[in-house]
């Protein structure tokens, strides 16, 4: 098994760093700097790379990383235009990692983007701007359909995964969570645990799937409370898809 090591970036990204023994792959790396930084102290070979979508603080570090780990395989999104992918990728395939002694899975998950990737294996999701703790991404470039759709596959994992998200956002995606579902006790319980972590300046990332299936509003759109409390603001919204496209767009003005 891997140890993932949490590296802040910018004001609230995160990257990830997956380490077993002197090797080292990373996952989004926006910034090559402070990777970098983690690479040399800790005496660790770049392996690999990889790369959910095609924002820059996602993948703008992949150029300076190469500079440096030359070696470095870089695995990406097929579907859309990433300098420096050596890899490319679609739903379906899978990434051996053999310097982590590991096999991730490839999701396509459409929505935040067009090609949008997600990574799965031992009990870990890598799910970059899809699925975040206590909410999902915004639809920049994909339909609403699309990100429910991604949700779903990514609800239906074991509730044991980790959930390694890109930001740090729970604590206001759990401040709309509670006006969307103020009744889910779960939830309220949720929101003072985040809210005394971040007092502390604590990270609040990881979540699992099972966490997520009983408190982020996205993925709830069929329990009473959430419908009820959508069709207040947006009567016309019906079935289970229109009640996430209307909770999606309460939440870009929230």
């Amino acid at each position: 098994m891997f140890d993932v090591i949490q590296i802040p970036a910018f004001q609230d990204n995160y990257i990830w760093l997956l380490r077993k023994g002197a090797a080292a792959v990373v996952v989004d790396p926006g910034d090559a700097r402070p990777v970098l930084a983690v690479l040399e102290r800790e005496g660790l070979s770049l392996r690999s790379i990889l790369i959910t979508h095609h924002h820059g603080d996602h993948q703008g570090g992949v150029a300076d990383l190469l500079e440096h780990h030359p070696a470095a395989e870089v695995f990406g999104p097929a579907a859309e235009s990433i300098a420096g992918i050596s890899k490319p990728l679609r739903g379906g395939d899978t990434v051996q990692l053999d310097s982590l002694g590991v096999d991730l899975r490839v999701l396509a998950v459409p929505g935040h983007t067009l090609g949008h990737l997600a990574y799965y294996g031992a009990a870990c999701l890598f799910c970059g701007d899809t699925l975040f703790a206590g909410g999902c991404g915004r639809l920049f470039e994909g339909t609403a359909a699309q990100m429910a759709d991604s949700l779903s596959r990514l609800a239906a994992l074991p509730d044991d995964t980790a959930v390694y998200c890109a930001h740090e956002y729970t604590q206001a995606n759990l401040r709309f969570a509670l006006a969307v579902e103020p009744g889910n006790l779960r939830l309220q319980g949720r929101a003072v645990e985040v809210a005394e972590a971040r007092a502390k300046g604590q990270p609040t990332v990881p979540s699992t799937i099972g966490l997520e299936k009983a408190t982020n509003p996205f993925l709830r759109c069929s329990e009473p409370e959430v419908v009820a409390s959508v069709r207040r603001r947006t009567p016309a919204a019906g079935d289970q898809l229109t009640i996430f496209a209307a909770l999606r767009e309460w939440k870009n003005g929230f």
